[in-house]
């Protein structure tokens, strides 16, 4: 343990220890970096990957189904076979089909567009730390010979 308080954390510790029941501006404020900074920062990457995937998922997830309702497939797809604007002669029903037929298949390829793009953001938010990590060693890498 004597060697764990010869490191520069465990000074630090020591030092904040004894400054507990301090209420000094710089007791504060050495509280304040070295428990709350570095501690967001050694938490961050917990939270990227447990709540915050979780959140990031879930968002992800109502997007896509806010778009589906937004573009209402199902609306189409329930009245294909009622004719628009009340025509009830053999054309007015042809021209009905085929018209929501093909909003049906637009319609469809934009939501499925849409989800693509949502999971392919979902997916780059999911790899972002990864890839500054690794830029991060290797850019550290070209300084070291």
């Amino acid at each position: 343990m004597p060697a764990a308080k010869n490191s520069f954390f465990g000074r630090i510790c020591g030092i904040l220890s004894d400054m507990k029941y301090q209420n000094t501006v710089t007791a504060t404020t050495l509280r304040f970096v070295f428990f709350e900074i570095v501690g967001d920062l050694l938490y961050w990457p917990i939270w990227w990957y447990t709540r915050g995937i979780s959140r990031a998922g879930l968002f992800a997830l109502a997007e896509i189904k806010s778009q589906a309702r937004r573009l209402g497939v199902g609306v189409w797809v329930k009245n294909i076979f009622v004719p628009m604007f009340g025509q009830y002669d053999i054309e007015g029903r042809l021209i009905s089909f085929f018209v929501r037929l093909i909003q049906i298949i637009i319609r469809t390829v934009a939501t499925v567009l849409w989800a693509t793009i949502v999971l392919l953001i979902f997916g780059l938010w999911v790899l972002l730390p990864l890839i500054a990590v690794y830029f991060l060693i290797y850019n550290l890498s070209a300084l070291v010979p």
